[in-house]
């Protein structure tokens, strides 16, 4: 039986509840072997970004090389790249390896509020990697700056998403978790607007959610789901996650890490047939 693969390029979270160390836990909870290239290291936790170290545009290249000439991944998830030069080193890799399936989570600002995307990367990531992907997953925030159109209702959900899929020719999810909706999330692709309705789960533990959720995804993908499919399951995985109100609480901080322990809520890693 061939394990399906899952590759993921972000950045790492030493506190382990996003990034790097969240993608690898979520793809392997959802039965793909996960493989990684670190685009820059972070001292980070749920409260805030403390420092972030870039690799080398030629590291993270030398990266995607060992994994794509070896183990080449079914799909790839692509996460926190803050600066241009990275993203053009990715773009050119992924294009040289004839990648697919690649899903685009357009971090730009952590959970917490601290920036991670220098204002120069944002023109590289729309002209560069939206057009090769399969998927972005923007929150409103970033398809607010991705769009150039404010989003205050699901109409404006819409709008932002006809925009984003007419201009980079992929699938958009607008992710509604920010209270524009009640954790509805919006598909636009070739047929048009897909809502995925849920309800909103009062857990303070969202450090790393975005990860988790476009992991998840990426991980269907690599199975042989469908869009819509690989979607619906990513979903009910992360809800369960949430649902479950884990809480990791120890020292002085206000340690939500929920996402810590995902793997406790893995679905059977099936593959369609």
């Amino acid at each position: 039986m061939k394990l399906h693969t899952a590759l993921t390029i972000a950045g790492s979270d030493c506190s382990g509840g996003a990034g790097i160390q969240a993608d690898l836990k979520t793809m392997t909870m959802n039965g793909v072997y996960a493989m990684s290239a670190i685009t820059a290291l972070t001292a980070q936790n749920t409260t805030g970004v403390a420092a972030i170290s870039e690799v080398t545009p030629a590291f993270l290249g030398q990266q995607l090389d060992a994994v794509f000439t070896d183990i080449r991944p079914d799909a790839v998830k692509i996460g926190m790249v803050s600066s241009a030069d990275l993203i053009q080193v990715i773009g050119q890799k992924l294009h040289q390896y004839q990648a697919q399936q690649i899903v685009v989570d357009p971090v730009m600002v952590a959970t917490s509020g601290s920036a991670l995307l220098e204002t120069d990367a944002v023109a590289a990531l729309k002209e560069v990697l939206l057009p090769m992907a399969a998927l972005i997953t923007p929150n409103i925030p970033e398809a607010q700056v991705l769009s150039g159109l404010e989003i205050h209702n699901e109409a404006d959900m819409e709008a932002a998403g006809r925009k984003l899929y007419d201009s980079c020719g992929c699938a958009v999810l607008v992710k509604g978790g920010h209270r524009v909706s009640d954790a509805n999330d919006l598909l636009y692709g070739p047929g048009g607007p897909v809502w995925f309705r849920g309800k909103r789960i009062d857990n303070p533990n969202t450090h790393g959610t975005g990860c988790t959720l476009s992991s998840a995804i990426a991980a269907n993908l690599a199975k042989g789901y469908s869009m819509e499919d690989s979607i619906r399951r990513a979903k009910d995985y992360l809800s369960g996650a949430l649902a479950a109100m884990l809480d990791l609480g120890c020292g002085s901080g206000p340690m939500h890490h929920g996402f810590a322990l995902q793997g406790v809520f893995a679905q059977s890693p099936d593959t369609p047939e």
